[in-house]
Formats: C-alpha cells, sequence, structure tokens
C-alpha cells in the first residue's frame, strides 16, 4: 500500500479583533480617545501591587489622545492591527503579538489602524507615580502620516 501524504487544510477568516478573550468594556471618554475604544479594567491600581493592567479594544479608526505616564507602559498587542508613536518618531505599525514600551514621561498615543480595530493590553507599573495625564487629541494628519 501507498500512503499519501494527508495536508489538513485551514481556512481561516481574517481576525476580529472585537471578539476579544476580555469583555469589550467601557466606553472610553470622548476627550482622551478619537473614534470608539473600549476600557476593561483587569488588575486595579492599590498600593500593594502598584501596577494598573487592562484591556483596550480600538475600533477601526480610534485611537488615544496623545498622553504620558510617570512611570512609562507596557502594551501587548493581542489582536488585530495599528499604531503607536512616540512624540518626534516615526509612527510604529503594530500587530498582534508585539510588546511596546513607552519610556516614562514620553509623550506617545497608540490606536486601531484605519481598516482594522485592534486589542491591547496595558500595563501601568509604579502607579504611586501616578498613572496618565492626557493631552491633545492626535490630529487625522498626524495620524496618517507615518513620519
Amino acid at each position: 500500500m501507498l500512503a499519501a501524504p494527508c495536508m489538513a487544510q485551514r481556512h481561516e477568516k481574517p481576525s476580529d479583533a472585537s471578539n476579544g478573550i476580555f469583555p469589550k468594556g467601557q466606553p472610553g471618554p470622548a476627550d482622551n480617545f478619537t473614534g470608539k475604544a473600549w476600557n476593561y479594567g483587569l488588575v486595579p491600581a492599590d498600593s500593594t501591587l502598584t501596577t494598573l493592567v487592562g484591556n483596550v479594544y480600538f475600533e477601526p479608526g480610534a485611537r488615544s489622545h496623545w498622553h504620558t505616564h510617570p512611570a512609562g507602559q507596557i502594551l501587548v498587542i493581542t489582536d488585530g492591527s495599528g499604531y503607536h508613536q512616540i512624540k518626534g518618531q516615526p509612527r510604529q505599525t503594530v500587530k498582534k503579538g508585539d510588546v511596546v514600551t513607552c519610556p516614562p514621561n514620553v509623550m506617545h498615543w497608540h490606536g486601531a489602524g484605519p481598516d482594522t480595530g485592534m486589542q491591547q493590553l496595558y500595563i501601568v507599573p509604579n502607579t504611586e507615580k501616578g498613572i496618565v495625564e492626557w493631552m491633545q487629541a492626535v490630529t487625522d494628519e498626524e495620524y496618517t502620516n507615518p513620519k
């Protein structure tokens, strides 16, 4: 008998970043986001762990405003794709599996790409130093310009 190798075929649909492992959460306030973003807290800030952890889902085109974190921030992209930019540096494209570090007190923004949503875990360490300082909205020109 001859045995022919069997190849499994997978028909994967493109990821829908809105179907993350966490609930969608609460809508992000328009004072801090352009477009629709949803926040779901996972670990509240406290004096023992001094770390804040949560999940944000950005609908396509949604993004945070410029902001800083006194002790920095770590982002883990868990689904979809989008952008991250540190003020004065080129915009980075980020996708599922990427990890981004935002240095302390450095202005930056992050959000989904124009056609794809994005899910991200955010980790804010050393919350005793403060959590976030929100600034102005990211303009459409800043959002679409990769430089």
